[in-house]
């Protein structure tokens, strides 16, 4: 295997996650207390399959590669509710929906602060390629700082800002253009999912290394990675760093 130069991390389930419903939760409880305030009854099971139906509109979008942003998602919730919705009322839902995830508390995957300063100081560039849901990549990478990681990292790349999702090159093409442009086969992707982070990786010639600590994949028996890791302290030594 050629010397690494780079190494690219997906973000949810490999470099932080949440307590599993957490940020939908938090969304429903947000637009429920939203909804009685302006006087509008709606059953939580209502609210939640409306909710639920977006999630799914997204889904369709993500594998489509057509981006369905935070803003989408709260209009089409909104559209699928069964009522009018004042302008006024409509403006702070989309507004709750979108700040949602900066007060929830967001974790780190056991060992990444470890394993990012062991590839910083062997002199390997850090990157991020991550698909973004309901919360914003502003959001995503406030997380990061506030845990102290994202200064580790020398680029990144997050979809509602790039206009691809993984699989697509777009994205992964992203990541190395900020990264100085070394050779794929140079440079590591880290993610959880076949799809995305192994199909992707591997189509553009870098290294792949699925992570499996957090969420093992199962939603497809293939692609396979490089290498299966299940704690990121691994990653170093398949990835032939020293320590």
């Amino acid at each position: 295997m050629p010397a690494i130069e780079a190494v690219t991390f997906d973000f949810w389930n490999t470099l932080v996650y949440e307590l599993r419903g957490e940020l939908r939760s938090r969304r429903l409880e947000a637009w429920a207390g939203l909804l009685e305030e302006a006087g509008f009854a709606l059953e939580r099971v209502q609210l939640e399959a409306v909710y639920d139906g977006a999630w799914e509109a997204y889904l369709t979008s993500w594998h489509a590669n057509e981006q369905f942003q935070a803003a989408q998602a709260a209009e089409h919730i909104i559209e699928n509710l069964g009522f009018t919705v004042p302008p006024g009322v409509r403006d702070q839902l989309i507004e709750a929906f979108g700040n949602v995830g900066s007060g929830v508390e967001l974790h780190l995957a056991d060992g990444v602060e470890a394993c990012l300063r062991t590839l910083k100081d062997a002199g390997i560039k850090l990157g991020i390629i991550c698909d973004v849901g309901f919360t914003p990549s502003s959001t995503l990478r406030d997380h990061l700082i506030r845990h102290g990681v994202l200064p580790l990292f020398d680029h990144w790349s997050f979809s509602d800002e790039v206009g691809a999702y993984k699989p697509s090159a777009v994205i992964f093409e992203h990541a190395l253009d900020g990264l100085g442009g070394p050779a794929p086969e140079r440079v590591a992707h880290v993610g959880d999912i076949r799809r995305t982070d192994v199909a992707g990786a591997l189509a553009m010639g870098m290294v792949s290394v699925r992570y499996t600590g957090i969420a093992d994949d199962d939603s497809q028996p293939e692609p396979e990675a490089h290498h299966v890791v299940d704690h990121l302290g691994c990653v170093p030594a398949v990835l032939g760093v020293a320590r």
